[in-house]
């Protein structure tokens, strides 16, 4: 049969389940749901391998939401049946909500457990029983040892972005939960490579499983398409940036660092050019709001860090833009990936300095990609094609593009009650703890697995030897892509670290200004008195 012309019915997935796919505008399955679904629909165990963005979370999503929705059963409180693990709160967050709207067509629930945010609301959804649950490693991990979570039930689990958990340092506590649900149980598992411990996992949980790979490991998408732009200094480098940031439909900016996220962002809203950060320093509502402004439209840019190069889906992204090169060619092609996805174009544009065209051109043998290096400045006709239609500028004060920045909710989590900051924190100031003293915390991880104690005391509480409840990581000074794991983990699901940086109000920019991006770094690094942002 050719499975060009496949439906999702010839599949084998159940009408209630094909009706919620149609209602969503999903009539055709991708390749990678056509090879894996045959299978996983029978219950085999399955090991998936697909290019980002190839279609990989319906792929997973329709099988377990067929099966648990096919056994017509409530839910039990503390015991879900279906276990999804993710590597980070954005990854879970939108693996939600492709699958709450499946989930419907059965009447099943879905929740999302992860750190960075009070545990309170998992607790609740999981003392009334949810079906459905989408989690990183540390948080569940930490409901498992309180009890407030069983995984005995688990009918079907699912691990997404394996390559990326290890990368992160997150395999030991995948392990253990592993271990917690029933060998019987059925398990997916999606990952680009079986590199650095992926394939122990697949040893020990899925020996059996079916393979199935739609392309190489890490190979580019084909409708992508890749530009490097090579510019004389960091002056022409803001221009051009600034140039490609002015276009109306929606693009992503990476930056290495998490203070050069933000500065960029505030720079280019000053410049009339409405943008939002998103990056380890922020925290869960902040990022939500930031991300939510980004789908809405009323922000067109997204300023990120690699936190963003996996899990982030929005539709509509014409244009990546790797304002700092990444360190190794997984992490470019990650990057790339929140564009042209789901079948459509996209352009994907590098800006490189002269004394990085060696590097970047190793990158790209590691990424097959040929790409001829083009010298442009911000007047370059190869710049304007990639701009497509300029939108208007939106007037903002450079105050109330600061407020945005720092925070317009109050005082900064970052900040002590009842001290003036002389700037920016490396953690947040957690609750008191015992004895009414304050605890400094570094950025926290919480998804890293078990939780160790690392806090960093206070003055004050160093005086009175008291820490604070929550478990902590030490600080990261980037978060770039690292070749080793243990720069990599303290990138992603950091906890609170940072204030909620947007949602401060316009005001009129003076006339005929834009702004500008002075101070942008050659590298992207933060100044030495402000390393972390």
């Amino acid at each position: 049969m050719n499975t060009a012309t496949l439906s999702f019915a010839d599949l084998g997935v159940r009408a209630p389940l094909v009706r919620a796919l149609t209602d969503a505008g999903i009539t055709a399955p991708f390749p990678i749901q056509a090879d894996t679904l045959p299978d996983s629909l029978a219950g085999r165990n399955v090991l998936g391998r697909g290019k980002t963005g190839s279609g990989k979370t319906l792929a997973f999503s329709i099988p377990m939401i067929d099966r648990l929705g096919g056994e017509n059963r409530k839910p039990t409180p503390h015991h879900p049946r279906g276990l999804v693990l993710a590597p980070t709160r954005e990854l879970a967050t939108q693996i939600a909500a492709a699958m709450q709207p499946l989930a419907a067509a059965y009447r099943m629930s879905v929740t999302t457990v992860f750190g960075g945010v009070s545990q309170h609301r998992q607790v609740q959804a999981m003392k009334r029983g949810v079906d459905i649950v989408i989690a990183c490693p540390g948080r569940l991990e930490d409901l498992m040892k309180q009890g407030l979570v069983s995984l005995d039930a688990v009918r079907i689990t699912i691990i997404d972005e394996a390559d990326h958990m290890a990368d992160l340092g997150f395999l030991p506590g995948v392990t253990r939960i592993l271990a917690a649900t029933p060998d019987s149980g059925q398990r997916l598992l999606f990952s680009a490579t079986l590199d650095n411990g992926v394939n122990k996992l697949v040893q020990r949980f899925l020996p059996d499983a079916v393979k199935h790979s739609v392309d190489e490991a890490n190979s580019p998408v084909a409708a992508m398409t890749h530009h490097v732009f090579e510019v004389s200094g960091a002056e022409t480098k803001r221009a051009v940036v600034q140039r490609l940031a002015s276009g109306a439909e929606r693009r992503i900016l990476f930056t290495r660092t998490k203070h050069q996220a933000r500065k960029l962002a505030q720079q280019l809203t000053v410049a009339g050019i409405p943008s939002v950060d998103l990056h380890g320093n922020l925290s869960q509502p902040a990022r939500d709001r930031n991300l939510a402004a980004f789908a809405a439209g009323t922000a067109k840019v997204l300023v990120a860090t690699d936190v963003a190069a996996r899990g982030v889906h929005v539709d509509g992204v014409e244009l990546v833009v790797h304002v700092d090169p990444p360190t190794e060619h997984k992490a470019y092609l990650h990057r790339s990936g929140r564009t042209a996805r789901a079948g459509n174009a996209g352009d994907v544009i590098t800006l490189v300095l002269p004394d990085q065209r060696g590097d970047m051109a190793a990158l790209m043998r590691k990424a097959k990609i040929t790409v001829t290096p083009q010298r442009v400045t911000a007047a370059s006709p190869e710049v304007t094609e990639l701009i497509g239609e300029v939108a208007p500028l939106v007037a903002v004060t450079e105050a109330a593009a600061a407020r945005r920045v720092n925070g317009a909710d109050g005082v900064r989590e970052d900040r002590p009650a009842g001290r003036r900051s002389r700037g920016p924190r490396r953690g947040p100031a957690q609750p008191a703890a015992r004895g009414g003293r304050r605890t400094h915390v570094e950025h926290e991880i919480d998804e890293r697995g078990a939780g160790r104690p690392h806090a960093r005391k206070s003055s004050a509480t160093a005086r009175s030897g008291k820490l604070g409840a929550h478990t902590t990581g030490r600080p990261a000074r980037t978060e770039g892509s690292s070749s080793g794991a243990g720069g990599a983990r303290q990138r992603s699901e950091r906890g609170t670290a940072g204030a909620a940086r947007q949602g401060g109000r316009g005001g009129a920019a003076p006339a005929g200004s834009t702004g500008g991006l002075a101070g942008f770094s050659r590298s992207g690094a933060a100044p030495r008195r402000r390393r972390n942002g």
